[in-house]
């Protein structure tokens, strides 16, 4: 099983490096946002799964000739307490890393998952007690601040997008269809599970910058696919004015939610100008060919490693 972890080491120093960071610097991701975002799973899914593997692989060599048969062997080696001639140290600190790494992603996940919801829920509450139903707009609150704010909160039984009064009186009528429109598709694409898998994998992995470009790369993606189902509502210079007012200071809340708030600075730099510049700009879509040539490498990426852990 040497062959199979070095391709599997190689494969994962690719996807941890090189490959999101020509793909973070990227001008396409903007013209396909959503073939975009299946990418990067699709990276983050395949660079984790090499990693382990690598090690898993590396680590079962003295134990058998493919992964199943290994994982039966050292089942009976651990029953019996006893190790193979050829296993040595270098092995079992192998599995070990495997072990502690799938174990360190998996609980960090899982942490991140309850802490998200949990304030989610308790937010939720703050939202119900300081909070009013907005009339014709089943879903929608507004909160009575002079602040001009909008975003969405999902939840596990009830999701709600939340307007202050500050925003509804500074926005048009279509200004602010837009900004609901935009925060619904938030709701409505369930936005905020990617996100709390790529904000998990930053804090599993704080040290690591690809994590950070990730997460951040992520967090673009979605709200440019917020911002072409709102285009489907207000023309593109309405929902452009829409994001320079509301989002030109856009904050990630805590609990995975969308945060907009009004400031007079320059919108020039950043998410907010990226995405105006998209709006006011655009280029034309990703070809279909295209497209379909990224899914097909995606679709390859889990493919190749899971193979290489199954098959061979």
């Amino acid at each position: 099983m040497f062959f199979t972890s070095a391709v599997l080491a190689c494969l994962a120093v690719l996807l941890a490096w090189p490959v999101p960071l020509l793909l973070s610097r990227a001008q396409w991701p903007s013209r396909a946002p959503g073939t975009a975002l299946v990418l990067w799973q699709a990276i983050a899914l395949a660079g984790g799964l090499s990693m382990i593997g690598a090690f898993v692989t590396y680590g079962l060599i003295p134990f058998g000739p493919n992964l199943l048969g290994a994982l039966a062997e050292v089942t009976r080696h651990l029953f019996d307490g006893t190790l193979p001639s050829s296993a040595d140290l270098g092995h079992i600190f192998a599995l070990c890393i495997a072990v502690l790494f799938a174990g360190h992603l998996l609980l960090n996940l899982a942490l991140t998952i309850a802490r998200t919801e949990r304030q989610r829920s308790r937010h939720l509450s703050l939202i119900n007690l300081l909070s009013a139903p907005m009339p014709d707009r089943p879903g929608t609150r507004v909160l009575d601040h002079p602040a001009p704010v909008a975003y969405c909160l999902p939840g596990m039984s009830r999701s709600v997008t939340v307007l202050s009064e500050g925003l509804v009186s500074l926005l048009d009528a279509e200004q602010l269809r837009a900004v609901i429109a935009h925060e619904r598709t938030h709701l409505r694409q369930q936005h905020h599970i990617v996100l709390v898998a790529f904000k998990s994998w930053h804090s599993a992995l704080p040290w690591f910058p690809i994590a950070n470009r990730a997460e951040n790369a992520v967090g673009l993606l979605v709200e440019m696919l917020a911002d072409d189902q709102a285009r489907r509502v207000v023309d593109d210079n309405t929902l452009a004015t829409a994001i320079a007012l509301v989002a030109s200071e856009g904050t990630d809340r805590p609990d995975g939610s969308t945060l907009e708030h009004l400031h007079s600075r320059d919108t020039s730099s950043g998410v907010v100008g990226r995405r105006v510049e998209r709006l006011l700009s655009p280029h034309p879509p990703l070809s279909a060919s295209a497209r379909i040539s990224v899914l097909v490498v995606s679709f390859a990426l889990l493919l190749v490693p899971t193979l290489l852990l199954v098959v061979i």
